[in-house]
């Protein structure tokens, strides 16, 4: 499922009242903010590490992206594997990159304002939620899938009708819910949309919501009647 929630801000209890009742792990950029909050763990993104030590445009710059580059390239590897399957890969080959990686950093003498000392800071902070992609299989190394889901409403929203407004920012949120979540189901959205307009106007939905169960993309029927 991919879910949109819009917010005038970024605060702590957005996100707080958004996953209320959820426990598990959270892949995210490694904003402070949403820090420590009890029965989450934070999995931080390499995509945003290795574009820090790219901004740090100087050899040891360079030694920090060929780090997050040598990750990647198993990962790329490891694609198509089951969660167990790729854990198990991920503790035998990517464990010891991080691990060296996260000592070079740390032994480092990387101190001052530069782009470098950045680089290193925001590495370290992070450390933990780093390594947290090692034990889990399920888990991405990164939040470019979430960062890629949103792309589309960020462009699309300079030319979309009331995106200015707070009303249609979370219309928009709750169409491309819809929209994204069909697609990341292999439904055609078009056969989709066409569906839902057609039958749930006569279902007696506001008596009945559990027939919303059935209009699911992930249901059988959906998936009978819409799959690409």
């Amino acid at each position: 499922m991919t879910l949109f929630q819009s917010a005038l801000s970024r605060a702590r209890s957005v996100l707080e009242s958004f996953i209320e009742g959820f426990s598990g792990t959270i892949v995210c950029d490694g904003y402070s903010a949403y820090d420590k909050l009890e029965g989450v763990n934070f999995a931080n993104c390499w995509a945003h590490v290795r574009r820090y030590w790219l901004k740090a445009d100087s050899k040891n710059g360079r030694i920090g992206v060929k780090y997050c580059d040598d990750l990647y390239r198993l990962e790329r590897q490891f694609k198509r594997l089951s969660p167990s399957k790729r854990r198990k890969k991920r503790q035998k080959y990517s464990k010891p990159i991080v691990e060296e990686f996260l000592h070079w950093v740390e032994t480092s003498p990387f101190y001052g304002k530069n782009a470098l000392a950045k680089a290193t800071e925001y590495t370290l902070n992070r450390a933990n939620g780093l390594k947290l992609f090692l034990n889990d299989g399920r888990i991405e190394m990164d939040n470019n899938p979430a960062e890629n889901a949103i792309r589309p409403n960020v462009i699309g929203r300079k030319n979309w009708l009331f995106s200015v407004s707070e009303a249609g920012a979370k219309a928009n949120a709750i169409c491309l819910s819809i929209a994204e979540t069909a697609k990341s189901n292999g439904v055609d959205f078009y056969e989709y949309i066409k569906k839902l307009f057609t039958d749930l106007p006569n279902l007696g939905v506001q008596q009945n919501p559990e027939i919303l169960d059935q209009y699911m993309p992930w249901s059988k029927m959906i998936q009978a009647e819409c799959s690409k």
